[in-house]
């Protein structure tokens, strides 16, 4: 079965940084096309933060944390990473990826819909 496992949540500082981890394991012996991070603050809707394609060529990010966040992925390990600069107390939630084996148009790449393979998420708190 396929598993997704996060890692690197933490409690910071507002302005501070955090490097979140996803690896990749499981029955699947191919790479995820999208692997994509996807954040839930208590009462709100699970939200798209940032995807990105096996090729590594083309990433979208939210309007809320572009400039701010960087996704990266090591198609070796299986592994994706989401690098947060400059966090902001808004940035509190609980953040997951999630992995698709199936192409997703880039339109609909930060919908929670599309995707099958979820991890457990990792806690991410920024206290001003």
């Amino acid at each position: 079965q396929a598993q997704l496992v996060e890692s690197g949540g933490d409690s910071v500082q507002a302005g501070g940084s955090l490097k979140l981890s996803c690896a990749a394991s499981g029955s699947s012996r191919s790479p995820y096309l999208m692997m994509t991070w996807f954040r839930q603050a208590p009462g709100k809707e699970r939200e798209g933060v940032a995807a990105i394609y096996i090729g590594r060529d083309n990433l979208r990010y939210a309007d809320a944390v572009k400039g701010r966040f960087t996704i990266s992925r090591d198609n070796h390990e299986n592994t994706v990473y989401l690098q947060m600069t400059n966090l902001k107390p808004e940035d509190t939630a609980t953040y997951y990826c999630a992995g698709s084996l199936w192409y997703i148009s880039i339109e609909q790449t930060l919908d929670p819909d599309r995707y099958k393979y979820w991890g457990q998420g990792t806690q991410v708190t920024v206290s001003s």
